[in-house]
């Protein structure tokens, strides 16, 4: 779906102009390619938030979950339901720490652990749908991740408002 202009005007030159905004174009590039995700995620019982966190999982449970909230950038008031319907689902446990009873542990199941296996394919199917490389992906990612930092880092009261 491309961005079209109302006047058909290319823009070019427009500051203010829809499809000259980052904002614009990352809003719809997330939205699509989360849609994409929905018919490739179904048959793992998983939905787009919930194949993050078993990503995160897969990668270094246990973790706290105040170590998953911050590996995915999540408040605790988002992360709580979906780790609760992941347990439901039989694919994650919730503990307490032992040595430290204010510490909540995130462990992965059996079933969770087999779910990797069948996750193996997601990559290569979005690679397919999206029409693009491995490096092409590596690539988008490496700049989302400098203009993620960026904008974490930017100081506001640099620009002089």
């Amino acid at each position: 779906m491309g961005v079209r202009t109302v006047s058909g005007d290319s823009g070019i030159g427009d500051p203010l102009a829809l499809e000259n905004q980052v904002c614009f174009a990352l809003t719809i590039a997330a939205r699509n390619v989360v849609a994409l995700y929905r018919p490739v995620l179904a048959p793992l019982g998983l939905t787009h938030p919930q194949y993050l966190v078993m990503l995160a999982l897969w990668q270094s449970a246990p973790l706290s979950v105040k170590e998953l909230a911050g590996l995915l950038e999540l408040d605790s008031a988002t992360l709580s339901p979906l780790l609760k319907r992941l347990e439901a689902a039989g694919l994650v446990r919730r503990e307490r720490d032992p040595e430290d009873e204010r510490r909540l542990v995130v462990t992965l199941t059996p079933a969770g652990r087999e779910l990797r296996e069948q996750a193996r394919e997601v990559p290569e199917r979005m690679m397919r749908l999206l029409d693009m490389d491995a490096d092409e992906l590596r690539r988008l990612n490496a700049v989302l991740g400098r203009l993620s930092t960026a904008a974490a880092d930017a100081d506001l009261s640099a620009d002089g408002s």
